[in-house]
């Protein structure tokens, strides 16, 4: 799995996850189910293509991992904030995909990225500022690309700006509380759980979800009591997503997973193995979309074996991130 959000890997926090379920196996032909509405939806094949696209999550299935600037209380001045709310304004989840496409597969340093970005979409703080700030990052490269955007904004700005790629949540946010660094571009919903559980005990109540604004509310007390005061969340997300080929999407005219349930109702199902106990997962595909799982390959999260698997045909629908540099 990636090292985006190591609360993912934590038993602690395994809703985060959405993972993949039972083992694979040939798949079955369905005759066709019942969607909500009572109408039969159709019988449908895994249609091979060369591009994917992340079918949209219109129930909220997901918690809400949007990109949010995290700053250290003491450095949050009202000109640092609004240098980096001026980031969160403009970026989207497009954009974090086209930026990790620019690193991971184009080959373009994050500062190059960044750079480019900053000046394609003439991002201006709006007001100066000076200081000493020291921008941490977690080390994988969409995290260390935002870091450089923020380090570029603030710079035009007036700010001494220095990027530090520092490793996982558990090294960087003490290190943010300490004020060792003075921001880091954060998640929303993984840092709300991370510190929900850090502060309230390791069976402290979900407060994260799909509502980005929900969860920010849920996070301010959190924030407070870390010592840590979060800028505005942009649009921008990097989350588990479900995905078919583009190719599948456009034979049956779904761009969503409540318009798959209701054209498909069965589906096969790619990605990691612990799908089945995970309730933004499979269970969640099938409680709350009244998706039916007749087939699941075990492969990876969001990894090369799952997107080879739709683009193969193999499984219909597979288990990504959401700002994954090579969707379409």
């Amino acid at each position: 799995m990636r090292t985006r959000n190591p609360l993912i890997v934590a038993a602690a926090a395994g809703t985060l996850l959405l993972a993949g379920c039972a083992s694979g196996g040939s798949e079955t032909e369905s005759s066709g189910s019942a969607s909500e509405g009572g109408a039969m939806a159709q019988e449908c094949q895994p249609v091979p293509g060369d591009a994917l696209t992340v079918l949209a999550d219109d129930l909220m299935l997901q918690n809400a991992d949007n990109v949010i600037p995290a700053v250290n209380a003491d450095a949050a001045t009202p000109e640092l904030l609004a240098g980096l709310d001026a980031v969160s304004a403009v970026l989207t989840t497009d954009d974090l995909i086209q930026l990790n496409k620019a690193v991971d597969i184009d080959r373009q340093t994050s500062q190059e990225a960044a750079t480019q970005y900053v000046a394609d979409n003439g991002i201006e703080a709006p007001e100066q500022g000076s200081g000493s700030i020291v921008i941490g990052a977690a080390n994988f490269s969409e995290n260390i690309t935002v870091a450089e955007i923020y380090s570029a904004v603030l710079a035009s700005a007036g700010f001494d700006t220095e990027v530090r790629t520092i490793g996982s949540r558990e090294t960087y946010l003490p290190a943010l509380e300490k004020g060792d660094i003075q921001v880091v571009p954060e998640y929303a919903a993984t840092v709300t759980e991370f510190l929900n559980l850090d502060q309230n005990g390791a069976d402290a109540e979900a407060v994260a979800s799909g509502d980005v604004d929900a969860t920010v509310s849920a996070l301010e007390p959190l924030a407070e009591t870390a010592g840590l005061v979060f800028g505005e969340p942009s649009a921008a997300q990097d989350q588990n997503a479900f995905a078919v080929t583009q190719d599948f999407a456009d034979q049956y005219g779904v761009t969503s997973l409540t318009e798959l349930a209701e054209t498909c109702g069965t589906i096969s199902l790619g990605g990691p193995p612990e799908c089945p106990e995970r309730p933004f997962c499979q269970i969640g595909l099938e409680e709350e979309y009244g998706l039916e799982v007749s087939q699941f390959d075990s492969l990876d999260a969001g990894g090369p074996l799952t997107k080879n698997a739709l683009r193969q045909g193999q499984v219909m629908v597979g288990l990504v991130f959401s700002s994954d540099g090579e969707l379409g």
